[in-house]
C-alpha cells in the first residue's frame, strides 16, 4: 500500500463471480485523497486498455464490511467464504452488471489508513465549498 499524509492507495485482488462458473480474479486499484475525503476510486483492470472506474463512498465500502447496505447501483455486504471474511461488491449500470468478492482484510486496511489522513466526521472540513462551486460554475 502506498500512502502520504493526504493521499492512500492499493491494489486488491478481486474475483469477479459470474453465474454458474470459476470466479475470474481480477486487480483493482483503489485511491483516496483528502481532496474529495467523501469518495474513494476504484480502478477494476479487466484486461482491456483502459480499466473500468467507479467512484464509492468510502463509509459505503466501510458499513459494507459489517453489514449490507447500499441500493441501486451499488451494493455492498459482508460474507464468509471459506473461513474466509469476504466483501461483495455488485455494481449495475445501463452497460451491464458486475459482482465481485474480496478478502475483508486488505480492504480494512486500506479504509484504517483512509481515516487516519481524514477521521471520519471531520470530512467536511476538508472540503473547500467556495472553490467547489467556482469549479462547477465555469465548467
Amino acid at each position: 500500500m502506498n500512502s502520504s499524509d493526504t493521499t492512500a492507495s492499493a491494489e486488491l485482488g478481486l474475483r469477479l463471480v459470474v453465474p454458474d462458473r470459476t470466479a475470474v480474479p481480477l486487480v483493482a486499484q483503489v485511491d483516496y485523497t483528502a481532496d474529495d475525503p467523501y469518495a474513494i476510486k476504484v480502478a477494476f483492470h479487466t484486461g482491456e486498455d483502459e480499466p473500468v472506474e467507479w467512484i464509492f463512498a468510502r463509509e459505503l465500502l466501510t458499513v459494507g464490511i459489517v453489514r449490507p447496505v447500499g441500493e441501486g447501483d451499488v451494493r455492498v455486504w459482508p460474507s464468509t467464504d471459506d473461513e474466509e471474511r469476504t466483501i461483495n461488491i455488485a455494481l449495475s449500470s445501463p452497460f451491464g452488471q458486475a459482482q465481485f468478492d474480496a478478502p475483508v482484510s486488505p480492504l480494512a486496511e486500506f479504509l484504517h489508513r483512509t481515516y487516519e489522513i481524514v477521521p471520519a466526521g471531520q470530512e467536511a472540513d476538508y472540503v473547500d465549498l467556495d472553490s467547489e462551486i467556482q469549479q462547477h460554475l465555469h465548467t
